[in-house]
């Protein structure tokens, strides 16, 4: 069980903590609630003391005997300030220690995750910027804030992300530290594909396969929150939007191609997550194939489907990074990594992410361990880890070979 703090200050999406809190302790952790003064005007104290088991307060003259001010950021894992607003970070920015909050930020030493949520002019004003490039540059993760309703009828960046988005990157950087979600990624246009394509054989059914695309969803997740510009091709996936990302949903192999192509001459990177279906019927009937009737087949014949990695390889621009993604198996011709490293070399990317999927392993499950291997022949092993932390671990390898590209 890890120790966390959940600091909260005074915006009205303070509401949304309390989910995040439910989220934290569901998973098993012991969460001391922090607010500042202004938070309790949008939600209760007993909220946060019901929820969490432990007490709350916003002065540091409240358990003077156990200088609380000093001991709750001394004994935290990870500090996590949901919402962040813009007085919030440029309090931290002055190290500011004039209530519990504050004074518990200057005294951790563990990781602190900051999500800032306000209206979408105090985020973009060039104050609250430098107040984020500080505190990135001192070690801090700030995560962007989601894009959508604010308000009011204000719409635009400046919204907090749904309470499942931060508690999966906020325990990513619990277990992997601050550096797992590395600012590293700004200015970067990344493409991905996710989920599985669905071939239809008639109105009613259709070949398709096991692929969750949950994998895909951590990997946008985590390039959004280390600054990436993010487009999502989701097949066939209903979960909602990663936030800060981009999705264009399809359901078949073709239409999967259509928007890669599309998408992806402005990327700078382009990972092919999504599981596309190697073959398609030859023949989609207009109406239900029933049994017992003169329609019944007999048989399916099946065409291929294109190559959609090898056609984005044969197409990529100059400096653009190719990863594609290989679930394998082992048989009596190789084991998984010796069939993957054939198929990174048949499709000429520059990574294959390599699952082995033995047994039902992957699909659908929380965790992943994967294999990252390059083209130029080394492997990096990502530890099992749920799914964002498997992502973290993949964009890190991937960012190391895009930076000498973007200055050559």
């Amino acid at each position: 069980m890890s120790s966390i703090v959940l600091g909260v200050s005074g915006g009205v999406a303070a509401y949304k903590a309390a989910f995040l809190l439910r989220a934290f302790t569901e998973a098993g952790h012991d969460v001391r609630v922090v607010p500042t003064p202004g938070a309790l005007h949008f939600v209760g104290a007993a909220t946060f003391e019901a929820l969490s088991g432990n007490p709350v307060t916003t002065d540091v003259w409240s358990d003077v005997p156990d200088v609380a001010h000093v001991r709750i950021g001394q004994s935290a894992d990870l500090v996590v300030v949901a919402p962040a607003t813009a007085d919030l970070l440029a309090r931290a920015v002055a190290g500011r220690a004039d209530d519990l909050l504050t004074a518990t930020l200057l005294t951790a030493a563990c990781p602190v995750v900051f999500v800032p949520a306000m209206h979408t002019e105090m985020w973009l004003h060039p104050a609250t910027q430098d107040n984020v490039a500080t505190l990135r540059r001192r070690g801090a993760v700030v995560l962007p804030p989601a894009v959508g309703r604010l308000t009011g009828p204000d719409s635009g960046p400046g919204r907090l992300p749904e309470p499942a988005d931060i508690a999966a990157l906020a325990t990513v950087v619990l277990h992997h530290g601050a550096a797992a979600l590395a600012h590293d990624l700004t200015g970067r246009r990344v493409l991905i594909s996710a989920g599985g394509t669905r071939e239809p054989l008639d109105p009613v059914r259709y070949l398709g396969n096991r692929s969750s695309g949950k994998q895909g969803w951590a990997l946008a997740r985590v390039a959004a929150a280390r600054g990436a510009e993010v487009v999502l091709v989701a097949a066939n996936v209903e979960a909602p939007a990663p936030f800060g990302v981009r999705t264009v949903p399809v359901g078949t192999a073709e239409e999967l191609r259509t928007a890669m192509l599309a998408e992806a001459p402005d990327s700078d990177v382009v990972v092919m997550t999504a599981a596309v279906a190697d073959f398609r019927p030859e023949d989609v009937a207009l109406t239900k194939l029933k049994k017992g009737s003169a329609a019944e087949p007999t048989s399916v014949p099946l065409v291929r489907n294109p190559d959609v990695l090898a056609e984005l390889v044969t197409k990529r621009t100059a400096d653009q990074i190719v990863v594609g993604f290989a679930a394998e198996t082992g048989d009596d011709d190789g084991d998984v990594l010796s069939h993957a490293r054939a198929k990174l070399a048949r499709k000429g990317c520059d990574f294959l992410v390599v699952n082995d999927v033995s047994a039902g392993q992957v699909f659908g499950r929380p965790d992943n361990t994967v294999v990252v291997l390059a083209a130029d022949g080394s492997a990096t092993e990502v530890p099992t880890g749920s799914k964002d932390a498997v992502a973290a671990g993949i964009w890190t390898a991937v960012s190391v070979a895009l930076s000498p590209r973007s200055q050559g």
